[in-house]
Order: structure tokens, then C-alpha cells, then sequence
């Protein structure tokens, strides 16, 4: 079973970080609307540190292509990038994502915790590279691949190596809401 290795820092710049990616030869691959659904049934899955997730991607001309995911336990990889265990399946080109939602209500699954953030996915080497945009959160920035390649793609965003980190969505809401006082919203209401 394949591995996802993982780090994020909060993105100061998109415009900045963007024109550095392309100067170095990245590769635009997608730009719109993720929509992540996750999904338990009686807190099974969260007791077992495991993600089961419907992820809908949502471009400017309309086109929607969907994903279904599995997440195991977090790890952290000897090198200190956030490690887990992955499989995802995708949905039949042009399925919205409907049907994977229905097969798992069939099956008992309820939506516990739903993620809106529109992203630009760039491919630099052998590195994606994702600018993340909550509906009121910090930006932020996710570099994904082997260690030699998220490191590379580290060096060319210009953001410091010590402002990456293994961490989950949860702690940059909870620095977020404890730097400004306010709640984070992650998905639109």
C-alpha cells in the first residue's frame, strides 16, 4: 500500500510562490474548487486514527472529477515529514461526486467533518505542490512526494525549510484562531 510523505507551511505570497514555481518549470495541473468530505460511522474510523474521504475537484469550465480515499494512522517518517498510508480511487471521468457519497451513506457512513478551499496543484519534478485558499483560515502551502523532491521543491518556494512542518490541519486552525481571536471557517456554509 502506497505512502503519502507531506509537509505544509503557512503561504505568505501566492503571487510571489506562483511566479517562483513556474521560473523553475512547474507544471500547472489543476486551479478550482477542492471539496473534501469526510466521513465515520460512530467515530470507528477516528478511534483508529484512519480518514475515509470523498474529494471533488471543481474547475472554471464546470468539469468535476471525484475521489474516493482512504487514510491510515499518522506516522512520522524518519526524515520528520507527516507519513500515512494512502489509496484512493477515482470516480468515472466526468462523475460529480454523488455517487461515491450515496454508496457510503448506504453503508452507514455519516459526513463528519466537510473541507471547502479553492487550490492551484502544481507539478515541480517529481514533487505536487499545492496553494491552498480557506473560506477564513491562513493560506497554505503543501508539498508532497519522496524526501528528496518535497526538499527540492522546498528550496525553490523561498519560504524557510524551519516554517514546514508534519502537523495537521488542526493546529494551523488552532494558531490561526488563537493569533486572531476568531473562528476559522474550513468550508462554506
Amino acid at each position: 500500500m502506497p505512502d503519502e510523505l507531506e509537509v505544509k507551511a503557512v503561504l505568505p505570497d501566492a503571487e510571489a510562490l506562483r511566479a517562483r514555481l513556474l521560473a523553475a518549470g512547474a507544471v500547472a495541473r489543476f486551479r478550482g474548487r477542492m471539496r473534501d468530505r469526510r466521513y465515520d460511522r460512530g467515530g470507528e474510523l477516528a478511534a483508529r486514527d484512519e480518514v475515509l474521504r470523498v474529494r471533488s475537484y471543481h474547475d472554471a469550465e464546470g468539469r468535476v472529477s471525484a475521489l474516493l480515499g482512504w487514510k491510515g494512522p499518522v506516522r512520522r517518517s524518519a526524515e520528520g515529514y507527516k507519513q500515512r498510508a494512502e489509496i484512493e480511487l477515482p470516480m468515472a471521468a466526468g462523475a460529480d461526486d454523488a455517487g461515491p457519497h450515496a454508496l457510503l451513506r448506504s453503508l452507514g457512513y455519516e459526513i463528519v467533518h466537510a473541507i471547502d478551499r479553492e487550490v492551484e496543484v502544481y507539478q515541480l519534478g517529481q514533487a505536487i505542490v499545492r496553494l491552498e485558499r480557506y473560506p477564513r483560515m491562513d493560506a497554505l502551502l503543501e508539498v508532497e512526494g519522496e524526501p528528496a523532491a518535497i526538499e527540492q521543491a522546498i528550496t525553490v518556494t523561498g519560504i524557510p525549510r524551519d516554517e514546514f512542518t508534519a502537523e495537521p490541519l488542526a493546529e494551523f486552525v488552532r494558531r490561526f484562531e488563537a493569533r486572531l481571536g476568531e473562528a476559522a471557517l474550513l468550508a462554506e456554509p
